[in-house]
C-alpha cells in the first residue's frame, strides 16, 4: 500500500477552488524507540514499514537501533519469492507494521503479533486481509504484523560449509524473535504491554509459532498463542535439509561446495531455482524450512511430545473443515471427471499418511453413503493431509497438562463461492474483522458479522486475559477433545466432531515435508 491510501481526502468547495486536506499524521517520538510519523487509519494510528533488523545473506539479522526520524506510513518490500509477483521484493525485508488505537506509552494495551503463511517460502503481510486496523479498534489491542526471510533465504542449511552459516537452517525463525525482541523493547511507546504479547498466525504462520514454541531463544517473548490451519510436528532433519541443499546447487548448476557463489549471485536465479524438486517429498518446489540444528532448535516442535518451555502458554488451534478446497479448485482439473473409478487415485498424491487409497475411500463410501466423490475427495484430502497435525498438537499439549488449550472448527461455507465449503484462508477475515477486504470469502451479511465478532472477542480475550473471550469454549482435554464448532454464525461446544475421521487417519504415522 502506498502512503498515499491511508489519506483522508476532504474536498472543500470555496472561492471557486476545491482544497484537499494534508494527511492525518500520527506520532510517537521516544528517544529509546526513535521517532515514527505514521498515518491515522480506520479510526486507529497505523505505522507501516517499521525496520527492525539488517541481514547479509545467509547470516543472522542484527537489530537496528533507535535512529533518527522514520516515516512509517506505507509497506516496505516483502521476502524475495516465487509468490506475489505484483508485489515489491527485495533480500532487506525485515520490517514490521503497528496498528494502535493509542500510541501513548501509558496505555498499556494486549499485544498481538501476527505472521503470515505461505509455508515457509511465500507468503506476506501486505495483504489486506490482514491489515489491523479494525483488530486494533474492534478488539482494543496493539496489532503488529511482521515480513521475514523466507524459502532458501531464510531457511537453506549450509551449516556443513563452516561456522560462518552456523545459525542457517533457522534464519527466518530467528528473524521471528529479532521482530518480539523489538516488540518487548519498543511497543510501550506505541501503547502496548510488552508483559501481554500474544502470537498469532496462519498456515505457515502458525507452524512458525508452533516451532517458535520449542526454540529456547523465544522463551518469554510471548505469553499466548494461537495457530489458524499451521502446524509444525517435526522439523527437517539435517540430512534431509542437506539433500535439499544439494537439490538448490543443482537447479543453479553450482559446483557442490561453491557457497560462495551462492552468497554473492543475483538474487533472480536463487528465487527462479526454489521451482525444483523436493528430494525428499519427490514433488516440487523444493522444501526449505526450520532444521533441527541442536543449537537454535534442539528438538522436534510436537514430536515425541509438547515442548516444556510453552506448557504454560495458553493456545488456541484451529482449522477449516474442508481446507484442500482453496488449494485443490473444485473447478480445477483434480476435480474433472472425478468419480468413484478414479477417486482413489486422485486421492493418493494430496494426503501425507500412507494408507491404501482404496481401502480408505471404501470406508468413507460405508460411513457416508450418502456423499459424492467430491465430498469424500476432499474430506480424505483434508483429513489426511492438513488437519492431523492440529491433533497431534492438541492431543500432546493435553497429555502432558500443558496450559490451558482451545481447539475450533470453522464449518462456516462461504456464502461468496459456495463451492469452496469452508476452505483454508477463510477464518483470516473474521479473526482480522476485514470481512469486506479484497480476497475475503467471508461475505458481509449479518451471520458473517456475528462469526466475525465472535473470534475476534475469542482472540482479543486470549490476549488480555489468557482465556478466550467466549465464556462457553470449553478447553481440549482427553478424552473428550472439546472443540468449538463455528458455522453460520452458530457456535456450539462439541466433543470430538470427526472422531471417525481421526481414528481412521491415526492408524498411520502423519509424515509432513520437514520429515
Amino acid at each position: 500500500m502506498s502512503a498515499g491510501k491511508g489519506f483522508s481526502r476532504r474536498a472543500v468547495m470555496g472561492g471557486g477552488a476545491a482544497l484537499v486536506s494534508a494527511p492525518l499524521l500520527a506520532r510517537v517520538g521516544d528517544p529509546k524507540v526513535g521517532r515514527f510519523t505514521g498515518l491515522r487509519e480506520q479510526g486507529v494510528q497505523a505505522f507501516k514499514g517499521i525496520r527492525y533488523g539488517r541481514a547479509a545473506r545467509f547470516e543472522r539479522a542484527v537489530a537496528e537501533p533507535a535512529g533518527a526520524a522514520t516515516k512509517a506510513q506505507g509497506f516496505a518490500a516483502i521476502a524475495p519469492q516465487r509468490g506475489n509477483p505484483d508485489e515489491a521484493q527485495a533480500e532487506d525485508c525485515l520490517f514490521l507494521n503497528v496498528w494502535t488505537p493509542d500510541a501513548h506509552s501509558k496505555a498499556r494495551r494486549a499485544v498481538m503479533v501476527y505472521f503470515h503463511g505461505g509455508a515457509y517460502s511465500n507468503g506476506t503481510v501486505t495483504d489486506p486481509l490482514t491489515h489491523g486496523a479494525r483488530l486494533a479498534a474492534q478488539g482494543d489491542v496493539v496489532v503488529v504484523t511482521v515480513n521475514h526471510r523466507l524459502n532458501a533465504l531464510g531457511y537453506a542449511w549450509l551449516k556443513p560449509f563452516g561456522s560462518r552459516f552456523a545459525d542457517s537452517g533457522n534464519l527466518g525463525q530467528l528473524d521471528l524473535i529479532l521482530a518480539l525482541e523489538w516488540v518487548r523493547d519498543n511497543i510501550a511507546a506505541f501503547g502496548g504491554d510488552p508483559a501481554q504479547v500474544m502470537v498469532f498466525g496462519q498456515s505457515g504462520g502458525g507452524a512458525k509459532i508452533a516451532t517458535l514454541m520449542a526454540m529456547p531463544a523465544a522463551k518469554g517473548l510471548f505469553h499466548a498463542a494461537a495457530t489458524m490451519s499451521g502446524q509444525q510436528v517435526v522439523a527437517s532433519g539435517p540430512m534431509n535439509a542437506w539433500k535439499r541443499t544439494q537439490a538448490l546447487f543443482a537447479a543453479l548448476k553450482l559446483q557442490p561446495g561453491d557457497v560462495e557463489t551462492l552468497r554473492t549471485m543475483p538474487l533472480a536465479r536463487i528465487v527462479e531455482a526454489l521451482g525444483a524438486t523436493d528430494p525428499v517429498m519427490g514433488s516440487g518446489p523444493v522444501y526449505f524450512g526450520p532444521v533441527l540444528d541442536m543449537t537454535h532448535l534442539p528438538r522436534h516442535p510436537f514430536w515425541p511430545d509438547a515442548p516444556s518451555q510453552s506448557h504454560h502458554i495458553p493456545m488456541i488451534l484451529g482449522n477449516t473443515r474442508e481446507e484442500t478446497r482453496a488449494f485443490i479448485d473444485p473447478r480445477g482439473a483434480k476435480l474433472q471427471g472425478l468419480d468413484w473409478s478414479n477417486l482413489a487415485m486422485r486421492i493418493a498424491p494430496e494426503i501425507k499418511i500412507d494408507l491404501d487409497v482404496h481401502w480408505v475411500v471404501a470406508q468413507y463410501r460405508a460411513q457416508y453413503p450418502q456423499w459424492t466423490p467430491a465430498q469424500v475427495f476432499y474430506a480424505a484430502t483434508t483429513a489426511g493431509r492438513s488437519w492431523p497435525g492440529q491433533v497431534i498438537e492438541a492431543d500432546a499439549r493435553a497429555k502432558a497438562g500443558a496450559g490451558a488449550t482451545w481447539v475450533y472448527q470453522l464449518d462456516r461455507t462461504s456464502p461468496v463461492d459456495p463451492l469452496r465449503g469452508a476452505a483454508h484462508t477463510d477464518d483470516i477475515p473474521y479473526v482480522f474483522g476485514t470481512l469486506d477486504a479484497p480476497g475475503s470469502m467471508s461475505g458481509t451479511d449479518a451471520r458473517a458479522r456475528a462469526t466475525r465478532d465472535a473470534m475476534v472477542r475469542a482472540f482479543t480475550g486470549l490476549a488480555k486475559t489468557g482465556k478466550p473471550g467466549l465464556a462457553d469454549w470449553t478447553p481440549y482435554a482427553l478424552p473428550n477433545r472439546a472443540t468449538l464448532v463455528v458455522d453460520d454464525g452458530a457456535f456450539a461446544v462439541v466433543s470430538d466432531p470427526r472422531r471417525w475421521e481421526r481414528e481412521l487417519w491415526s492408524i498411520a504415522p502423519y509424515v509432513q515435508p520437514g520429515s
